[in-house]
């Protein structure tokens, strides 16, 4: 008996330990910053893997250490500005080029889980579509993707019995970022660099701490600082046209708040500012915008800080500003596309917030055409309540885009002509 004992014994001390776990592929993915192209990686593990551009190895350095709510290292390394074959722990990124010409742009694409409202996040076909839409857009081969803002949408945990969000994470922390936006979209951040807009989900009171430590494109706030209500706008070059990214996270809609003015009209001076060459004002709020009033489509909405705040500095003396510059406006935040032109007035608007968050069903679900007046001047608009993303291509000093729904049907043309905008609807296939 002894004898018998001694050999489970030894069998036991003999036995391989049991092997460890793998470390989890590390998430990579190339965005612009005011800084210039930037390569990240969120890693496991002590240290950040080595970035390879152009064969040449380059040391990725810690841009956030792991914590409790995101237990895994956030790493970041600058571009050479001409490198062209990037790799990092195995897996290839696309390079930034100097002039993009195809764009793919949407926004609103986390899943809603807050009380009251739970989206089928356990259905990604017709719950939650954001994983369709990154894959469809990925396989246009885009130059750069420009993602309008608010990722993170869970904010409550799933109620009990409720299969719609089973399993679900919520919180800001990085299992709820993983299941928002880094596992859906990972064939989109492969694809192609990407500029990540604030949007007002990614305020203080939201996903901040997640914002900031995974794609804020500004450098790391100051240790000890928590979050940030406002940043600085910046720009990105992109071959003749300058993107102005400006931060409105905090700026309520429809309540006037001197301090979101006041943030606003800071933010928003660089871009009137008319010595500055042609611009692209891009943010999540849209600073004008459709609002439905009963059964009907209206107009006269949009952001009141935002407005009040470019009231402001052109009826300030002594000022140069103007929209002369700024040949279009893009924005998400609502949920549904909406392009609006003002025949000169001010500068076009595009609205893709239709990358997978709930919708609102008083709108049309296919592309409805409208002349009204929004904000005291009159604008063509076309507006529909579709998933899917937008796709712009730069043809010759013209743009002409495309929005795609969810079957990879076109549903809606545009071209941005000297500061003109025009959408058309196009006919269904039959």
């Amino acid at each position: 008996m002894l004898k018998w004992m001694a050999v489970l014994v030894g069998l036991a001390v003999a036995a391989p330990a049991a092997a460890a776990p793998a470390a989890a592929a590390p998430v990579a993915w190339v965005e612009l910053t005011p800084q210039g192209a930037e390569a990240r990686a969120i890693v496991d593990g002590a240290g950040c893997p080595t970035l390879r551009a152009d064969g040449k190895a380059i040391a990725m350095r810690t841009r956030a250490a792991p914590g409790e709510a995101f237990p895994n290292r956030v790493c970041a390394a600058r571009l050479p500005r001409r490198a062209r074959r990037l790799v990092v722990a195995g897996s290839a990124l696309r390079a930034p080029i100097a002039r993009p010409n195809r764009l793919v742009i949407f926004g609103d694409s986390g899943c809603r889980i807050v009380k009251g409202l739970v989206q089928n996040c356990n259905d990604p076909v017709a719950g939650w579509p954001f994983a369709q839409v990154a894959r469809l857009a990925a396989a246009q081969h885009p130059d750069l993707v420009i993602h309008l803002g608010d990722y993170y949408y869970r904010e409550a945990p799933c109620p009990p019995a409720t299969e719609a969000c089973a399993g679900s994470p919520y919180g800001d922390r990085w299992a709820t970022w993983k299941a928002e936006l880094f596992d859906p979209a990972r064939p989109l951040l492969a694809a192609a660099p990407w500029v990540f807009v604030r949007g007002n989900h990614e305020d203080c009171a939201r996903g901040g701490a997640g914002w900031f430590r995974l794609v804020d494109p500004l450098p790391p706030l100051i240790k000890g600082t928590a979050c940030a209500t406002s940043e600085e706008t910046w720009f990105a070059p992109i071959g003749g046209i300058r993107l102005a990214i400006f931060d409105d996270a905090e700026a309520d809609d429809n309540k006037s708040d001197p301090g979101a003015e006041a943030s606003a009209s800071k933010g928003i001076l660089p871009v009137l500012d008319s010595r500055e060459p042609t611009t692209w004002l891009v943010t999540h709020r849209p600073l004008w915008a459709l609002s439905h009033k009963g059964l009907s489509i209206g107009g006269d909405w949009g952001n009141v800080n935002v407005r009040e705040a470019v009231k402001a500095w052109f009826a300030t003396p002594g000022v140069d500003v103007s929209w002369s510059h700024v040949s279009l406006m893009l924005a998400g935040h609502v949920h549904n596309f909406t392009s609006l032109d003002f025949a000169g007035a001010r500068p076009p608007e595009l609205i893709v917030g239709t990358g997978g968050d709930v919708q609102d069903p008083r709108d049309p679900h296919r592309p409805l055409q409208l002349s009204l007046p929004v904000d005291g001047v009159t604008a063509n608009a076309i507006t529909t309540g579709e998933f899917g993303y937008f796709v712009f291509d730069r043809i010759g000093a013209d743009w002409v885009g495309a929005f795609h729904d969810l079957d990879d049907q076109v549903t809606i043309r545009c071209r941005l002509h000297a500061a003109r905008l025009a959408c058309v609807p196009v006919a269904p296939k039959s």
